[in-house]
């Protein structure tokens, strides 16, 4: 079996072309993808060469965790039928390249446990299912407190701000510095940090990966108040310990999400409670990937690239 992936080949080499990839068993799904999307977080870190050393990682690699499509082979174990539309967190069934991510593949061959139904009417919205669970999972569970502060409007930004207003909580503050991504903001506000006089939020999360930045966001904390960091960090985090020893500063981390998050997300997207779609700001055809990658990697006019690889 043979299908079209994007195959980054090294550090801002990227390029369409043919990988081989390995035969479904039993309880396997074969799903033609139709809409995948390029995170601007990890995969940006493949692409420039940033990434630090980890796990399953290398050259070739075909990237993508965010992906939706149809099931065109289910086998006997499988429990799924031909023709369900299901989101698709990547896949590692490829001869000859890693699959750390795996989803930015014209077809992906993955063990059934791992993708999810979806309502097909969801689109290109449906391959955003990883992205809102993850901040969901920043957010929900035991010792757990919604954010008060935000920073970044980026789409995780966004999402974290539309599940808090969800969950019934207050409104959040988020923060952003570039006037392009200040706008689309709904029940909540948007300012620059200068703008901000507050000095005590007691839950700040961080969604744009900026650790260089903890020291300022420690002394906006109100006393035992917790940091977040929901981005993802290549450089050793530090902070000055005198101003956080006087606040009594908390830090929490949060990975990526659970199965219990994702079926929690599902339900508020295909309820209408939270939505998806109109965080897609660009989409192109997987034949102009490379263009599209470093569009979504240097515009920061693009909040969401999907590649629509109805063509491919």
């Amino acid at each position: 079996m043979e299908t079209k992936a994007v195959i980054l080949s090294a550090p801002g080499q990227l390029a369409l072309d043919i990988v081989g990839i390995i035969p479904p068993t039993a309880d396997d799904v074969v799903v033609a993808i139709k809409h995948s999307g390029i995170s601007t977080g990890t995969e940006k870190l493949f692409w420039t060469g940033e990434m630090p050393p980890f796990p399953g990682m290398g050259y070739p690699l075909i990237p993508g965790y965010e992906a939706a499509g149809e099931v065109v082979e289910a086998g006997a174990a499988s429990g799924f039928r031909i023709g369900e539309h299901v989101f698709v967190p990547g896949a590692n069934c490829y001869d000859g390249a890693y699959g750390l991510f795996g989803a930015a593949s014209a077809t992906v061959v993955t063990k059934a446990s791992r993708v999810t139904r979806i309502d097909r009417g969801l689109g290109a919205g449906g391959a955003l299912l990883a992205l809102a669970a993850t901040a969901r999972h920043a957010m929900a569970g035991p010792h757990k407190a919604v954010p008060d502060l935000i920073i970044g409007h980026g789409v995780l930004g966004r999402l974290l701000a539309r599940l808090t207003i969800a969950a019934g909580a207050p409104a959040p503050t988020v923060w952003e510095v570039d006037p392009i991504r200040m706008g689309g903001a709904s029940g909540y506000e948007v300012k620059t940090p200068d703008a901000d006089t507050r000095r005590d939020y007691m839950s700040i999360y961080d969604a744009s990966g900026r650790g260089d930045l903890l020291n300022a966001w420690i002394g906006r904390l109100a006393k035992g108040g917790e940091i977040v960091l929901a981005g993802f960090y290549t450089a050793p985090l530090q902070f000055a310990y005198p101003p956080a020893f006087m606040k009594e500063a908390r830090f929490r981390i949060s990975a990526e999400w659970t199965a219990d998050d994702m079926v929690a997300t599902k339900a508020l997207v295909e309820d209408g409670t939270l939505l998806l779609g109109d965080l897609i700001t660009h989409e192109q055809p997987a034949t102009a990937a490379a263009a599209a990658y470093a569009t979504a990697f240097t515009d920061p006019a693009c909040l969401k690239m999907i590649l629509n690889w109805g063509t491919a």
